[in-house]
């Protein structure tokens, strides 16, 4: 019985001392999250306290969980990456059994077995030692931490969704959850009240976080830029390795190839590889036409996740490795488009200056071609859908945490983060002359916002029609990867 006693002791030493060897150095340390804890602390109201939850786990099938990903809002304050978790941050000093405290954080308890399976749980000695939070405990605890919610003015936490499950782990985030909502007496029909009748504040802490994530710091702007070449690195790769006969499925796994090579962690999104028509679903995911065909497009919308921070970066290029006359002229068009933004992007400058500047290029360009009649909304609105018939989203979006990361998308501020991609969309069946169906085009390029103007940060992906094809006739570090024929 004492043998069997010392196993979990000697478990959690061993894979105590393995975990150093584990964590590359350029990951954010406890020092940023603590001063993004204090950034926020900063913004609240007098006598409130902030409630944060880390994100549930997902069900893939049966018995397997998908890989699981922390919530971004709970990262960034403490850079704990397990779930069932929680944190709370007070606006003013206060004080439990003589311990005075500004922040508390509720993490997994030990479970050897588990640790076992699923490996070592930071626990709450790890908590304070490792994420800097001087009072943490085990979730377990958390129904009886004596602390009573309304003595503040305001409680502020993101409302529930209720798509968490229950399971059988005492102090799991449902038993979290639970808990929180009975100790605020929650009800979520008085949320919908205006005024609210209780201290009880769902809308406040995302503009709060909101405010603070849209711009960077420099420990971002290193992820981010790592991220960022990391992603057009793989365009650069794949441009090289492109010939008609693969199919969508293999061009995405050379992306994520690349990606993985470069330790970067996942995707920041579901890859979106689409050839010919494909191209012209703008978040087409399916990525499985069997042979890409001599003559197509495909459109390459991929961003590398480098320690939590996504890129963006989208190319459009010919499969066979030179555009033709159309493909180029719409081409062109698009690049010219995202040029004309960037040279308008600083800081001070509403969003919507950027949109415009790309619409008023691809609106005169699409009329020189022939696609539409005039500049006038009536021939440029697509009747069924309300949008610009051939470039029919937005050009804009803050990059970070999340591919489409918190913003207000009021003015552009030093420091923040924004892709530019402007496009035409051609499907088949449209308005025009079916020489140009099926041309898709996209190009999406990451900037950094400056006070005079901004500066390309996915610079390594060539952008050009040239550029491209020259790219494209170089050698591929994938041309003598073969596998084995299943047939």
């Amino acid at each position: 019985m004492k043998q069997l006693a010392l196993i979990p002791l000697i478990f959690f030493a061993l894979v105590s001392l393995a975990q150093p060897s584990d964590k590359s150095s350029d990951y954010l340390q406890s020092e940023f999250h603590a001063a993004r804890r204090e950034a926020l602390r900063a913004k609240l109201p007098a006598n409130s306290v902030a409630v944060f939850f880390s994100n549930p786990v997902r069900n893939r099938s049966n018995d397997v969980s998908y890989v699981y990903h922390q919530d971004p809002e709970f990262y960034y304050l403490t850079g704990h990456k397990e779930p069932h978790s929680v944190l709370l941050v007070f606006k003013e000093d206060q004080k439990v059994k003589g311990k005075k405290f500004n922040e508390i954080i509720f993490v997994r308890e030990h479970d050897a077995l588990m640790e076992l399976y699923e490996g070592a749980r930071i626990g709450p000695e790890g908590a304070k030692e490792k994420l800097n939070i001087a009072m943490a405990f085990e979730g377990s605890s958390f129904g009886s931490f004596n602390l009573d919610f309304s003595k503040f003015d305001k409680v502020l936490f993101y409302d529930f969704q209720n798509d968490v499950r229950d399971t059988d782990e005492e102090g799991d985030l449902f038993d979290l959850i639970s808990q929180f909502k009975e100790k605020i007496g929650y009800n979520q029909t008085d949320l919908n009240i205006e005024p609210q009748a209780n201290n009880l504040d769902v809308s406040l802490l995302d503009l709060y976080m909101t405010e603070l994530r849209e711009i960077k710091t420099e420990e971002e702007l290193d992820l981010l830029k790592k991220a960022i070449n990391i992603s057009a690195i793989g365009q650069v790769e794949v441009m090289k390795a492109m010939k008609p006969g693969m199919s969508e499925t293999e061009v995405q796994g050379m992306h994520e190839f690349i990606f993985k090579k470069y330790r970067a962690e996942y995707e920041g999104y579901p890859s979106i590889v689409g050839a010919g028509h494909n191209g012209c679903v703008l978040h087409y995911i399916d990525n499985y036409k069997p042979a890409i065909e001599d003559g197509e497009l495909i459109l390459m919308d991929l961003g590398a996740e480098y320690h939590g921070y996504t890129a963006d970066v989208t190319r459009t290029i010919p499969v066979n490795g030179k555009f033709t006359k159309e493909q180029k002229l719409v081409y062109d068009i698009v690049y010219e488009a995202q040029q004309a933004a960037a040279d308008t992007c600083k800081a001070g400058l509403p969003f919507y200056t950027l949109y415009d500047a790309t619409a008023e290029v691809v609106n005169e360009g699409l009329v020189e071609l022939g696609l539409y009649k005039s500049t006038d909304k009536k021939d440029i609105v697509n009747p069924e859908t309300g949008r610009n018939r051939y470039y029919p989203h937005g050009c804009c979006h803050h990059i970070g945490l999340d591919v489409h990361d918190k913003g207000i998308y009021d003015k552009l501020e030093e420091n923040m983060v924004i892709t530019i991609e402007p496009g035409i969309y051609i499907p088949e069946g449209s308005p025009s002359d079916q020489k140009w169906w099926n041309i898709p085009v996209r190009i999406e390029d990451d900037y950094l916002v400056t006070k005079d103007g901004c500066v390309l940060l996915s610079n390594l992906a060539p952008r050009t029609s040239e550029e491209i094809e020259k790219t494209m006739a170089q050698p591929s570090v994938f041309s003598d990867y073969t596998l084995p024929s299943l047939d």
